[in-house]
């Protein structure tokens, strides 16, 4: 993917925490925003992972929800299955 050059405006003091950052690390100030980016980014997936999980939380309301998956890839397949005694070919 090809990089663009952007021009951005931070406080001195962030400016004086990524040189001392960067300079920790062995990196330069770009490859630390990038750096920086890359793990915001991952950090928001992880959020609106969670907000998902947590929205949907309780939707499912047909019983038992391993039972009746069991019972449709059964469908896929061919087989049957009995959700009630949790066993293949009743």
């Amino acid at each position: 993917m090809p990089s663009t050059r952007t021009l951005i405006t931070l406080p001195a003091e962030d400016k004086r925490w990524l040189i001392d950052y960067s300079r920790t690390h062995g990196i330069s100030l770009a490859e630390a925003v990038r750096r920086g980016i890359h793990n915001l980014k991952l950090s928001e997936r992880q959020n609106l992972y969670a907000a998902l999980i947590k929205r949907t939380r309780g939707l499912w309301q047909k019983g038992d929800e391993l039972k009746y998956q069991k019972k449709i890839r059964a469908e896929w397949n061919g087989a049957l299955f009995c959700g009630s005694s949790n066993q293949w070919f009743c």
